[in-house]
């Protein structure tokens, strides 16, 4: 019984020390074995490794490409037109020694990057026109960038893969006055379409109304020519009737004639007798008052 209570505590302890003395390093991972904080093995490969337990402890750091997005920053283009600017940039961690001596984690690795892009960024940027930031040449501005990072970046273990711009836009002062200015111009520009569709349909009407007075005009005179002939043809028609029997027509005139003044039964004449007027009428004699 007593070498059993010393066998257990002894068994729980030989557990404990190897428990603490392994550590596994991933695929994704690299390690440094830190001694009282002082750097003693840097471990790149994945695997099974040993460490003094209680002693020495483990900084696992990645290895892969990472990711980091810079927060928007404003630069003012040599022609001094305002733009801000997001970036990104990826990076990887090629020396795991300088990087936990120079910045000591991810976190502070990742400040000090962007702040370093974003200066580099204003740096290149601010010595390029507007136009130039926004055409296809911002390829060799952000090479340019690039290669400014990564001269910094080298004194952190870091390698810089790329750095790109997301967005660039204009600060929204400046974006407000474009928009009025665009409006503005579009207003203008519905004007003079409004003022031309008035001026056409002015030239359409006008034309239109030519083209009326013509007809009417056309139509006035071949109407005037038609009754013209009408008559004439009347006429002469009248003329052969007359030709043929003159008392006959001499009757129908003054029928014609009787029909048009003695309209109404009210029409008062004061004639004579023996007017041509009445001679259809028989032999009107007045009667003589016997006394």
């Amino acid at each position: 019984m007593k070498v059993t209570r010393f066998i257990l505590p002894l068994i729980i302890l030989v557990a404990a020390t190897v428990f603490f003395s392994i550590f596994i390093v991933k695929e994704v991972n690299q390690a440094i074995v830190l001694q009282f904080g002082d750097p003693k093995r840097i471990i790149t490969n994945p695997g099974l490794n040993f460490k003094i337990p209680f002693i020495q402890n483990v900084v696992f750091l990645d290895k892969r490409i990472l990711n980091l997005d810079t927060p928007p920053e404003e630069v003012i283009a040599s022609d001094q037109k305002r733009l801000i600017v997001d970036a990104f940039a990826r990076f990887q961690i090629v020396d795991p020694l300088k990087f936990y001596i120079s910045v000591g984690n991810e976190r502070v690795a990742r400040s000090r990057l962007s702040t370093i892009i974003n200066s580099r960024i204003r740096s290149v940027l601010g010595t390029q026109r507007l136009q130039t930031l926004l055409s296809a040449d911002r390829t060799n501005q952000m090479t340019l960038i690039q290669a400014g990072v990564n001269n910094e970046a080298e004194n952190f273990g870091i390698k810089i893969v790329d750095v790109r711009i997301k967005r660039a836009d204009l600060p929204q002062a400046n974006s407000e006055a474009i928009y009025k200015r665009m409006q503005t111009e579009r207003e203008r520009e519905a004007k003079e379409f409004r003022a031309k569709g008035a001026e056409m349909a002015a030239e359409i009407t006008s034309t239109a109304d030519k083209e009326v007075t013509v007809i009417l005009a056309n139509a006035e005179k071949t109407s005037q020519i038609l009754k013209g002939e009408g008559d004439g043809q009347r006429n002469k028609i009248f003329a052969e009737a007359f030709g043929r029997d003159p008392e006959f027509f001499a009757f129908y005139r003054a029928m014609q004639a009787y029909e048009k003044a003695l309209i109404g039964g009210e029409t008062s004449l004061i004639l004579s007798p023996d007017s041509e007027f009445f001679k259809f009428f028989g032999n009107i004699k007045p009667k003589k008052n016997q006394q």
